[in-house]
């Protein structure tokens, strides 16, 4: 009778010395022997490999209670666990630990294995998951959520998060897993977005150990300010608490805000992860901008709004000198108030790699240190590169400006300086070329190169180059609304 044929175990353990001869196919040179006792007595396995080849079985008892079935049992389970990885004596202390397993059809046992490794679990994984939690593989209660996991995720949960589920959950906490997936995404997390949601989270913290009411709770209580979108956008907000943590910290932002949930939400959404930060954290950060910078609920949270990176900044490394450098060049808080609004990056960027080029390549096109004039320079600065500036200074001076022009024009209209230089090329080609203007006009309307060139400036000049008398001014023809320009 071949291995997988044999009946399964379900008698009592002997306890007698017997033995198992084994006989190699006929077709073999050589006949061997060699004794062996089932764990359940007590004695030496033999080689892991033995029990693989052999084609024919003989059980020799001395006590006659003793049925046959029990070695072939321990056989077939020894077969099964090598397959995983788990040596004879892993599956002995496994059998003397956990006597069920013997009472457990074979099938079922290797049906629950299929499983753990069509959700991606590979052979060691499955090894630790067996020896450190076998009722993984005794527990009917599993069942479901393999099969969850399986059909409905599709397989898609990662398998540290996987192994990690099961190996710190009983599978009795495990059984409403599903259930409460179900629910996140009933309330509008879609099928395609569960399993990144899932694979971001800490699932016993988020899930197992949490109720259906709870889950439900989060998901009212984030209704206001972005919802399960908000949930798809940073998962880990799952895993706070929400009494303790969730809410004192949405607090903080309400309360800056006056009270404004939808600003509020803009904030979550567009940085979801400073639901990561402390309460005390960020009332730190708040306090350091009242007292240093000396700005106002409203101004901080306007900032907060354009820019809710801003609690990422150390206050002493970051804050503080950047800050400083701002009251150095004669800004008082509402400048400050104004500079953040419109530079808010000036407080994250790096120093070294970043601000320190810029401030020197500012002071030699003729800015001197801490001004007003360096401050509103570096504003604009923070939103290119050095080497855009650079290239935007070399087409100037290639087009016949000065030094000194090209630094009076930026002082007028510090944007020149981000500005791309190829879209300020088609421009001052246009200007130059298209219109015959000169390009000494640029001195009094630098602003001509903010504009849009096809939808404004063509557009404009095409309409009215006939029916000028005399020329217009770059100001007169661009600055005008639409309304009155018709």
């Amino acid at each position: 009778m071949a291995l997988a044929a044999l009946p399964l175990f379900s008698n009592p353990p002997c306890h007698c010395s017997s033995s198992i001869t084994t006989f190699l196919p006929s077709h073999s040179r050589h006949l061997t022997t060699q004794p062996f006792i089932s764990p359940l007595t007590k004695s030496q396995p033999p080689n892991s490999n033995y029990f693989l080849s052999q084609s024919r079985l003989s059980t020799h008892c001395r006590c006659t209670s003793h049925t046959p079935n029990l070695d072939f049992q321990y056989v077939r389970l020894v077969t099964l666990f090598q397959e995983i990885g788990i040596s004879f004596e892993e599956t002995n202390l496994l059998l003397s630990n956990a006597s069920e397993l013997t009472s457990i059809q074979l099938d079922l046992l290797r049906d629950r294995i299929l499983s753990l490794k069509s959700l991606g679990l590979g052979r060691m994984s499955i090894n630790h998951i067996v020896t450190e939690q076998l009722n993984v593989l005794t527990s009917n209660e599993i069942d479901p959520l393999l099969s969850f996991l399986r059909n409905e995720l599709q397989g898609q949960v990662e398998e540290a998060k996987v192994k990690l589920l099961l190996l710190a959950n009983e599978p009795k906490e495990l059984s409403d897993f599903p259930h409460k997936v179900q629910l996140l995404i009933d309330s509008g997390i879609g099928v395609d977005k569960i399993a990144h949601v899932l694979n971001k989270v800490s699932l016993s913290k988020a899930i197992c150990h949490r109720s259906m009411e709870e889950i439900e709770r989060v998901i009212s209580f984030l209704k206001p300010f972005g919802g399960v979108d908000l949930i798809v956008k940073n998962p880990a907000i799952l895993n706070y608490d929400l009494d303790n943590q969730l809410k004192p910290r949405i607090r903080v932002l309400t309360e800056l805000s006056g009270g404004d949930d939808d600003s509020v939400g803009k904030v979550l959404n567009r940085f979801p992860i400073i639901l990561n930060y402390t309460v005390e954290h960020v009332e730190e950060h708040i306090e350091f901008l009242k007292s240093f910078a000396e700005l106002d609920d409203q101004q901080i949270f306007t900032i907060v709004l354009v820019f809710p990176a801003i609690f990422t900044n150390s206050r002493e490394t970051k804050l503080r000198p950047r800050i400083q450098f701002l009251k150095d060049c004669g800004l008082d808080s509402g400048d400050i108030f104004k500079f953040l609004f419109r530079a808010p990056v000036f407080l994250s960027i790096s120093f070294r790699k970043n601000l320190a080029s810029k401030l020197l390549f500012l002071v030699k096109i003729g800015y001197e240190y801490r001004t007003k004039e360096l401050a509103m320079a570096i504003a604009a600065s923070t939103r290119t590169s050095c080497g855009n500036m650079q290239k935007v200074v070399s087409l100037f001076l290639n087009s016949g400006l000065s030094s000194e022009e090209i630094f009076a024009m930026s002082k007028k209209h510090p944007p020149i300086l981000w500005y791309n230089h190829a879209s300020l090329e088609k421009k001052i080609k246009y200007l130059t070329e298209e219109m015959d203007r000169d390009i000494k006009e640029l001195l009094d309307f630098p602003a001509f190169l903010g504009y849009k060139l096809d939808d404004r400036i063509k557009h404009r000049y095409e309409i009215k180059k006939d029916l000028w008398e005399g020329q217009i001014s770059l100001n007169q023809l661009l600055t005008v609304s639409s309304k009155n320009f018709k």
